[in-house]
């Protein structure tokens, strides 16, 4: 296996989704794994009123995408992504990058960036 596996993933908010996608798949991003997550930073927090108690609330709703690529440059989609999520506000999200041992498709059991290659229509 020569050419190397990076994963990166991104938490962000659910709202920036769709433009985040459509840039994602204009650099060669084929495909993309998506989570509703619940976090909490430095934003900060807001208290509700619920059947007459008062709660403080400080998690917020997220999106975690997950994106394995070999041969779609990782820069190009961290460049991607801070230029569609950034608002300058507190709650634009990370990006998190880790490097991948191997991929198995475990359909075809090719490995590495032949696991990644969508070979049919």
């Amino acid at each position: 296996m020569s050419d190397k596996l990076t994963k990166i993933e991104i938490i962000t908010r659910p709202e920036r989704f769709e433009n985040l996608k459509e840039e994602l798949a204009k650099i060669g991003v084929s495909g993309i794994t998506v989570s509703n997550v619940l976090g909490c930073g430095f934003q900060k927090g807001f208290t509700e009123v619920y059947r007459g108690m008062k709660r403080k609330i400080n998690m917020h709703e997220r999106i975690k995408v997950e994106i394995v690529v070999c041969k779609v440059p990782v820069q190009s989609v961290i460049d991607t992504a801070r230029k569609v999520l950034n608002t300058g506000k507190p709650g634009d999200g990370k990006i998190f990058i880790y490097e991948i041992t191997n991929a198995i498709k475990i359909r075809t059991g090719e490995e590495g960036c032949d696991a990644l290659q969508n070979d049919t229509p």
